[in-house]
């Protein structure tokens, strides 16, 4: 028996692997962090024999109370990832599973590898709506890939959609998976009719190394690019620098911040209302996103989710304060669960890759809701 996480996400420390139902094992921390909390690891030479794998620093991640209530998700062939037994004692996480086959991957979401990034960027520009442009390298020397969808013109609205700030919300570039999808879809009366109005600028990945580290929430010099957005640098948060720039550059009518929920079991977005600048004509744009996007996709609600901000009190240091406040724009951090969604719970898959691809089409609606009355 034999458990290995030397691959592109993988994060785990093997304590003890001697005894097939008393598996120790621990999370490391993120690279230069005190923050953990994501895991991903394969399992060998367990077919057909129960496991019990015990994580024991479970208490001490950055969000503990995400345990309660979750379970891991498994995979033979890393596409289809359904839920196993797991519980939450207060100290430790307990995996049970009884392996089909010799080999297992285990993780706290379904995994989405750099791979997989570079084909979903490198499809999308196969579509003559489409352009990948590097906008700047990483610490680590990657490209910061960005999408351009539709033809750029004075009197179109500026669209950005970003993703994976935090690295181990892997949801988050499923999300954009299914979004990039429907955006370039040429037959879809929607899509078509966004991009005679709006160009798109959207960064599936901002945080790519940090991703393939096996990171939960800060690239690999230990910076959260979620704090980052006030005084960014080339050093310490280039990703960010360079795509707060670019705004700058072409402006921003509308702002979506792709992210996971460790805790909170349903799909729900964080606004603006404590940034200086929220006024009545925000107010409503808000409130015409909100509701647009509760009538058109059930997986959405805006009954549990974050406090609001007091007046003047929002952190303009977070991406979609910040970019609000700057830009005086409808900007959004829009949150996924990595349990599942209460309102429709699914026992076998939970909050899934799946439905975050199709949630991700959803959002369209909302935005041809609201794109009219951008400025």
């Amino acid at each position: 028996m034999n458990i290995s996480s030397n691959f592109d996400g993988g994060k785990i420390k093997v304590v003890d692997a001697t005894n097939p139902q008393d598996i120790q094992l621990s999370i490391p921390n993120d690279t230069n962090s005190e923050h953990f909390q994501w895991f991903y690891f394969r399992l060998m030479g367990a077919q057909e024999e129960p496991v019990k794998m015990r994580i024991t620093n479970a208490s001490g991640a950055s969000y503990p109370e995400g345990y309660n209530g979750y379970s891991a998700v498994a995979s033979y062939d890393k596409e289809t990832w359904f839920r196993v037994p797991s519980s939450y004692d207060g100290k430790e996480l307990v995996i049970e599973h009884t392996p089909e086959f010799n080999s297992v991957f285990y993780a706290y979401f379904a995994p989405y590898s750099y791979d997989q990034h570079l084909n979903l960027v490198h499809n999308a520009q196969l579509s003559p709506e489409c352009e990948l442009v590097s906008i700047g390298e990483t610490i680590q020397g990657r490209d910061i890939d960005m999408l351009i969808v539709g033809e750029p013109a004075p009197e179109k609205k500026k669209v950005w959609v970003i993703a994976r700030q935090h690295p181990g919300e892997s949801m988050a570039e499923w999300f954009m998976e299914g979004f990039i999808g429907k955006l370039l879809d040429e037959d879809d009366a929607v899509s078509r009719t966004l991009l005679n109005k709006a160009v798109f600028y959207i960064v599936p990945n901002i945080n790519v190394d940090g991703s393939i580290a096996g990171n939960l929430r800060v690239n690999t010099k230990g910076f959260n690019y979620n704090r980052e957005w006030a005084e960014p640098s080339i050093e310490n948060s280039p990703e960010v620098y360079h795509v707060r720039n670019m705004m700058d550059q072409v402006g921003c009518d509308l702002n979506l911040d792709i992210h996971g929920d460790e805790d909170l079991p349903y799909n729900f977005i964080s606004s603006i209302e404590g940034i200086p600048s929220f006024d009545e004509r925000l107010k409503n744009l808000l409130e015409n996103f909100t509701e647009s996007w509760k009538a058109s996709c059930p997986d959405f609600q805006d009954t549990h989710g974050y406090p609001k901000n007091e007046p003047g009190k929002a952190n303009l240091a977070i991406c979609s304060k910040h970019i609000g406040e700057r830009y005086k724009c409808l900007s959004l951090t829009v949150e996924m669960p990595f349990k599942d969604n209460n309102d429709l719970p699914d026992p076998e898959f939970g909050w899934s890759p799946e439905r975050s691809i199709l949630f991700g089409e959803s959002v369209l609606q909302p935005i041809y809701s609201v794109v009219d009355n951008l400025r």
